[in-house]
Order: C-alpha cells, then sequence, then structure tokens
C-alpha cells in the first residue's frame, strides 16, 4: 500500500514545507497552499534537504536544523565582484542590500546585493542569499508514492 512506503531515492513525495532562519523569519512555505512535489534525487531540493526526508513517510511531520554546509554552504569571497560604479543608472541611489539583476556567462537573470560602495565602485554579492545561514526546516509529508521511471 502506497501510504506505508517510505522515503527512499525515486520516490515521489508530496509534502508541505516551511523554511524559517533562526530570527524566525519565514523563507518560504506551502504550508497555507496545496502540497508540494517532487521525485527525491530529481535536484529539485538540496541534497541536505533531502537526507532529512529519507524514511518518512505519509502522515508523518518534522522539523530539521539544516547547517550552512547542508543547505546553501558559506559565503564565498569569489562570488563577491568589484564593478564600476557608472556601470549603475545615475539615477540609482545606492544603498547596501539593494538587489540588482545582471545577466550570468549563459544570458540568465543572475541577483546581486550591494555589499558596500564608494564614488568609483560598488562591491556586490552574487552568493546565495541564503548562504551562511542556518535554517529551520518543517515538513508534513502528505503522500510518498513510486515514482513513475521512463
Amino acid at each position: 500500500m502506497a501510504s506505508d512506503l517510505h522515503i527512499t531515492e525515486n520516490t515521489k513525495v508530496s509534502l508541505n514545507f516551511s523554511i524559517t532562519l533562526d530570527t524566525g523569519e519565514v523563507v518560504d512555505s506551502n504550508f497555507d497552499r496545496e502540497p508540494a512535489s517532487f521525485v527525491m534525487g530529481d535536484g529539485s531540493l538540496l541534497p541536505g534537504f533531502e537526507a532529512c526526508l529519507v524514511g518518512m513517510k505519509g502522515g508523518e511531520e518534522g522539523v530539521f536544523t539544516i547547517t550552512p554546509e547542508q543547505g546553501f554552504g558559506e559565503p564565498q569571497e569569489a562570488n563577491y565582484q568589484d564593478i564600476p560604479r557608472h556601470t549603475f543608472s545615475n539615477d540609482s541611489e545606492l544603498e547596501i542590500g539593494m538587489v540588482f539583476s545582471f545577466a550570468d556567462a549563459a544570458g540568465g537573470e543572475l541577483p546581486g546585493v550591494v555589499d558596500s560602495f564608494d564614488e568609483d565602485t560598488v562591491r556586490v554579492n552574487f552568493n546565495h542569499p541564503l548562504a551562511g545561514r542556518t535554517l529551520r526546516f518543517e515538513v508534513k509529508i502528505d503522500r510518498v508514492e513510486p515514482a513513475e521511471l521512463h
């Protein structure tokens, strides 16, 4: 019976979740919506989040602490870039913490956060916004089913 199936690699999981900072600020949650579904191991979740779910089954709930190493890693100095201030719009009133969109090498959108600036240079942080943060991962497993493998 599918309801007795435990979460393992290649099982389809439907769950509600919340991710909270150690300050109590909720970063993401779907507890007020339908459960999200994914196949374990398909890359939808970071491995550190998936590891918490292994062995759980439908109806179970859990609260887990995700360290930076298990989550989004530590901030990397290489992900800070110094960009000439003149490349920013003259009417941009710069503030620390402002988010700007930049094009990555593939032409996709890459968000960067203003870390510091002076008259000539703007230091932009391209690390993931949750890098270096310990997270609280709360889950309620709705269903666990065999994944349809093609």
